[in-house]
């Protein structure tokens, strides 16, 4: 499996395309997508899925057109369904852009298999109430969208933020997989767990 970053949009949300053989799934496109169209056409990729880490305008931004331009559909948390009725969801706020309105489907917690690999779909609210975690065991990587950064952690005063139910859900969810997963924030550099577990100021001793 092959990942690639794309930093899309005003606030430059890192955005994941994953890349097996021949199918490629896309994480958080926060932004224009042409660059994506453009990579999948170039590698001879079919996209089969969009999946949101959370439904925060700046990852979800691309989703409309990204759709469109492929038929593959968009996956994400139902408990954010009610984001896409505020300028969190919607954008248009602070200067920044409307996002253009985007079918979705609802993902639920599980196991499913994307572009011939397993991902773990967990739930870790906090940073929003909706927000999902996608772990591929067997690449032992992690996208975490903005629940954990590198040294840090997601905002939690939006509305459906809560600080305590966000380090319960790295804690439970997180710190549980093996410290050499690669953990892929929606912002920012990527780290691991075990350098979250020891040095994120947040956690202290893990």
């Amino acid at each position: 499996m092959d990942i690639k970053t794309f930093p899309l949009g005003p606030l430059q949300t890192n955005c994941y395309l994953l890349a097996g053989e021949t199918e490629a799934v896309v994480i958080d496109p926060g932004g224009d997508p042409a660059v994506l169209v453009s990579h999948l056409e170039d590698n001879g990729l079919t996209l089969t899925h969009i999946l949101n880490t959370h439904m925060h305008f700046d990852h979800t931004a691309g989703n409309r057109a990204l759709s469109e331009a492929t038929g593959a559909p968009v996956l994400a948390g139902e408990k954010d369904a009610y984001l896409l009725d505020t300028w969190l969801g919607r954008g248009g706020d602070m200067g920044l852009p409307l996002i253009e309105p985007f079918d979705w489907l609802d993902l639920e917690p599980g196991v499913r298999a994307f572009a011939g690999m397993e991902c773990r779909i967990l739930p870790t609210p906090g940073h929003s109430e909706g927000s999902l975690t996608f772990h591929f065991p067997e690449m032992k990587t992690a996208f975490v969208g903005d629940l954990i950064f590198y040294r840090s952690i997601g905002r939690t005063d939006f509305p459906g933020g809560d600080l305590e139910v966000l380090k319960k859900s790295v804690r439970e969810h997180i710190f549980t997989m093996p410290d050499d997963t690669l953990l892929l924030s929606g912002h920012g550099p990527e780290t691991t767990v075990g350098d979250e577990k020891n040095h994120n100021p947040f956690f202290g001793a893990f």
